[in-house]
């Protein structure tokens, strides 16, 4: 008899549903919903570019829409497909992304009088209005609980849980006040779709609670009291409002209620998985293992491995959680802010309607123009990090850099320069992980630009200087959701799917040698100009650097 699980991938522009076939990974079914409400989903001010905020409601009518176009796009197949045949539901979302809501986990957002307020609304992973609060997090907790940063890479991001809410405090205090408690958008989805939105007992995860909100079962779960005190009282005051236990995805954190069996048209009683980030079960639907980073590549990316136990503390990472990935290992993450944003922000507003029509002509005609360009060619280099740093410096007030231009560079230049730049950023990640201890055999690639771009694989493969492998589904955030939405059934083991549903391309990208050697130049400037804007107190010369990149174009061309 045929099974199928269901994963939800909610992301940063718009959402989007998988129906998978749990024996061979057949995929029947996919559907995207993009986010009607604001500017491709998100709301943002004018006045302060850190604003980025959601409208939960576009959560909702997305999941309707997604789950029944990919049941229709099932159904005509041709094979046995059956909605009765579904053992489970898994969902990612992005995070940090917080929600105020009041006493029975409705948003604030939904309120009448709280319907045009932002600060009412969904705070977006990439909200980065917090970044005071954040520092003031890090600065205390250098202070008096050093243990609660060592666990997420020695500083608090602007992007995570704490620093938000305290921001919002600080702001809005109408909203703060009206606000019973807050939940993460990854487990308040998941309670919706069961029907229990109880701030209270609604099941939390350990992925969002662990990598964003500080908790460790080493200190009996979330911050304590005495901490969230010294930040402010208010803070101290909501812990008791929020939980105590949190749960790896193999756990169930309901079943389907009535009310949205009949939205969804699913059977009620269907398995729903504790949820986790987008990420972090993307890496599980490419196959994450020891020795295994992967890499999921998409407007930021995501850096996930996993590890034994007793890894040691690595600073500058987004952090090291229990079960966070894969049960009964330390799930680690990196990242980077900005990837195709970069990309995409280049071709919207620099390169010239000689290249193509529209963005897809644009990036076509870049790429055809690039790919044989040697290494250094375009005498560019530049630092990744338009949207701050995530890692390893941890600090959104960092911006991009373009450096080497001259009167004859060409939008295609610059866009191989910015995939380089995030390759050069990806390397950083991987050295320091490398330092301590978390070894990197390989690469594993998915995401849009994985399967799209060879250039930029290449390129990948050329500056980390290990093999680059691709995952062959689109879609390996929901297809990870969709394995621990069956593994949360009972159905079977998270090694066992992952067997049979994982699969990768025909091409792994090896490093070119003499490619490499010229990358390993220019990763060596790279990182002078990363010490030098991005680390306090650096003591340097930069004076070689431009005529450096000279002398290595002139070299290549």
């Amino acid at each position: 008899m045929p099974n199928y699980s269901i994963g939800l991938d909610y992301g940063t522009n718009s959402c989007r549903s998988l129906i998978v076939d749990l024996e061979n990974g057949r995929e029947l079914g996919s559907s995207v919903f993009p986010y009607p409400s604001g500017v491709q989903g998100i709301l943002t001010e004018p006045g302060d570019p850190h604003v980025a905020r959601q409208n939960p409601q576009d959560y909702l009518d997305g999941c309707e829409s997604i789950i029944r176009e990919a049941m229709a796009q099932a159904q005509q197949t041709g094979s046995a497909f059956d909605v009765s045949d579904i053992v489970g539901i898994g969902i990612d979302t992005t995070g940090s992304t917080v929600i105020p809501v009041d006493q029975d986990g409705t948003p604030l957002a939904m309120q009448e009088r709280f319907s045009e307020n932002l600060d009412a609304q969904v705070w977006l992973w990439k909200d980065h209005t917090s970044f005071h609060e954040a520092e003031q997090i890090t600065e205390l907790a250098r202070e008096t609980r050093p243990e609660y940063l060592a666990k997420c890479g020695g500083v608090y991001s602007s992007e995570w849980w704490w620093s938000k809410i305290l921001h919002l405090k600080n702001t809005d205090l109408e909203v703060f006040d009206a606000a019973y408690s807050f939940v993460e958008h990854c487990d308040w989805l998941p309670a919706v779709l069961a029907g229990n939105t109880d701030p209270l007992t609604l099941k939390r995860s350990i992925c969002s609670a662990g990598h964003k909100a500080m908790f460790n079962a080493d200190w009996d779960g979330l911050p304590d009291v005495d901490f969230l005190t010294q930040l402010d009282p208010a803070l101290a005051d909501l812990r008791g409002r929020l939980y105590q236990e949190a749960h790896a995805s193999d756990t169930p954190a309901g079943e389907l209620c009535d009310e949205w069996a009949e939205k969804l048209g699913l059977p009620a009683g269907i398995p729903i998985a504790v949820g986790a980030f987008d990420c972090h079960m993307g890496a599980v639907g490419s196959g994450v293992k020891k020795g295994t980073l992967v890499k999921v590549l998409g407007t930021s990316t995501c850096d996930i491995t996993v590890a034994d136990e007793a890894v040691d503390d690595v600073p500058g990472l987004c952090g090291q959680v229990d079960s966070s990935v894969v049960p009964g290992m330390v799930g680690v993450e990196a990242g980077q802010s900005a990837v195709g944003d970069i990309f995409l922000w280049l071709v919207h507003n620099l390169v010239p309607d000689s290249y193509g029509a529209d963005a897809g002509e644009k990036f076509t005609a870049m790429e055809a123009k690039m790919k044989d360009q040697p290494p250094g060619a375009s005498g560019l280099l530049a630092l990744d990090w338009n949207n701050g740093n995530r890692t390893i410096l941890t600090d959104v007030q960092l911006s991009g850099l373009l450096l080497g231009q001259t009167l004859h560079t060409h939008a295609h230049e610059i866009y191989r320069a910015y995939i380089e730049a995030t390759a050069f950023g990806a390397l950083t990640i991987i050295n320091r992980m490398e330092e301590h201890g978390v070894v990197i055999d390989e690469v594993v690639n998915t995401g849009g630009l994985s399967l799209k771009n060879e250039t930029l694989m290449q390129i990948y493969a050329d500056v980390l200087g290990r093999p680059m492998r691709v995952s062959k589904s689109e879609q390996t955030c929901a297809l990870g959701a969709a394995l621990f939405g069956a593994v949360a059934a009972g159905h079977a083991s998270l090694a066992d799917l992952q067997q049979r549903v994982v699969s990768y391309t025909d091409t792994t990208y090896q490093p070119i040698p003499e490619n490499q050697i010229v990358y390993a130049e220019l990763y060596a400037l790279y990182k002078t100009l990363h010490d030098a804007f991005g680390k306090t107190g650096w003591s340097g010369s930069l004076e070689h650097v431009m005529k450096d990149l000279i002398e290595i174009r002139q070299k290549q061309r």
